[in-house]
């Protein structure tokens, strides 16, 4: 599987892409039975198990993190101590015991995706060995992961972004979502909201969230030295950002005619 610094975390854009991992804490004991989630075309995705949250991917992600520079679908050994301190959590009891209850969603969930170039049915995580003699957990992904992580296919969050915006789960996906996008395209407040899994009584209410999770998304860019600013108008979001890297070697291949001679 690819690697990445440590600063970034490495995740398939299908997953930051859709409600797979939604940002509604009231829905997480919910059990869906091959749901269709909503995703943004032409991906589909059907999902098996209890809906997951931002802290469910929280978790997921750390675990790509820490496979990510051995052999996907072989076991590897971490801890409880590993998984919580990359998530800049500290290793009491009732941070063990959630932990644990993500494990065991994201153990319990089967996906079902249909992308453009490639499809994937299986779990999110393979199995998990607890080994308490040693207190280590020994956890399998799947082999077949790995090909979410073409070089087109996977993004590199900022980490320190994310972790500022830990007690905002919508300015969390919304953070996920746009990272994906080297310039994001319009997108209407609808939409957002469907693949954010943010679901609001009214449309009023709907975009004062919104906004609320932007805001917090834009100061939290610019407390870490990164450009976040939006503007809403006509019922769709206008997003400008600062691209990673990669996205903007892509923006000057774009600018350079390079990608229309391919």
């Amino acid at each position: 599987m690819t690697s990445w610094p440590d600063e970034v975390r490495g995740v398939p854009n299908i997953t930051l892409r859709s409600a797979l991992f939604g940002s509604s804490r009231s829905a997480s004991n919910a059990f869906l039975q091959r749901a269709e989630i909503y995703t943004q075309r032409p991906t589909q995705m059907r999902y098996t198990g209890p809906r997951l949250d931002q802290g469910d991917l929280d978790v997921w992600i750390t675990l790509l993190h820490i496979a990510r520079q051995k052999q996907m679908g072989t076991s590897f050994k971490t801890s409880a101590y590993e998984l919580l301190k990359l998530q800049g959590k500290t290793d009491a009891g009732s941070n063990r015991k959630t932990l644990y209850k993500r494990l065991f969603r994201l153990a319990a969930g089967k996906l079902e995706i249909s992308a453009k170039c490639h499809s994937y049915t299986g779990g999110l995580i393979d199995s998990i060995h607890r080994n308490d003699q040693e207190q280590k957990l020994v956890i399998t992904l799947n082999l077949e992961l790995s090909n979410l992580f073409g070089p087109n296919d996977f993004t590199h969050i900022d980490w320190s972004v994310r972790r500022a915006l830990n007690s905002i789960p919508l300015a969390q996906w919304l953070h996920g979502y746009f990272s994906t996008h080297a310039e994001p395209y319009p997108v209407s407040i609808g939409t957002l909201m469907m693949m954010a899994s943010s679901i609001n009584s009214s449309a009023s209410s709907r975009e004062q969230n919104l906004r609320r999770a932007l805001d917090a998304l834009k100061d939290a860019s610019s407390l870490h030295g990164q450009t976040f600013s939006y503007e809403i108008s006509s019922g769709n979001v206008y997003v400008t950002k600062t691209p990673t890297s990669s996205q903007a070697r892509h923006i000057a291949r774009k600018a350079s005619g390079f990608e229309s001679k391919k």
